[in-house]
């Protein structure tokens, strides 16, 4: 039994080192580690995408970043007429909001484990995030190539350099957190 008890508690102890090394390996290669958002700041980007969602009523929801899934999982289960996607770099986090979606049937949802860099997102009328000053500039840098029509980014606390927000929601937080809403005119052929 000493023995059984002892491969046990080593089974254990490798899976929370591989926990552990996954998500600090992952936080030093992407310059961030997987943060969810705050209560209070999920409620404040639901109500920009819903607000959002009527102006646009088609087109993918797209969440960059998508983490533990705890909020795209959210928006695909209240918006279950669109097509919502997630794009996560991080293993592990990818892997436990991929089960999550199997779990509760989200055949609205799909997962990416790549770069939404790199990603096509012109089937997005709203896009969302929770990034960092980096990361909103370069996504600036890639809504600047976009072509026709007008998209939406929500971005939870961080600005998107060089454009206006077209509303931004204090939070109701220690830190009085913004949530912005941009609207993304694209330029015309």
């Amino acid at each position: 039994m000493l023995i059984f008890d002892f491969f046990l508690l080593l089974f254990f102890a490798l899976i929370v080192l591989f926990i552990t090394v996954s998500i600090i390996y992952n936080t030093v290669k992407l310059g961030i580690s997987p943060m969810p958002s705050s209560n209070k700041a999920y409620l404040a980007m639901m109500q920009l995408i819903d607000e959002a969602g009527l102006e646009t009523k088609a087109g993918s929801i797209i969440d960059l970043g998508s983490g533990w899934g705890n909020f795209v999982i959210r928006i695909a289960k209240r918006h279950p007429q669109r097509t919502v996607v997630g794009y996560e770099l991080s293993y592990l986090p990818w892997l436990i909001s991929s089960l999550l979606k199997k779990l509760l049937g989200l055949k609205n949802l799909t997962l990416h484990r790549q770069d939404f860099y790199q990603a096509d997102l012109s089937s997005a009328s709203i896009l969302v995030c929770y990034l960092f000053p980096q990361a909103m500039e370069k996504i600036s840098d890639k809504l600047h190539l976009k072509q026709a029509g007008v998209n939406f980014l929500i971005s939870n606390n961080f600005a998107l350099p060089a454009w206006q927000p077209y509303k931004t929601i204090q939070i109701d937080d220690f830190y009085k957190s913004p949530v912005y809403l941009y609207k993304i005119y694209k330029k015309q052929r």
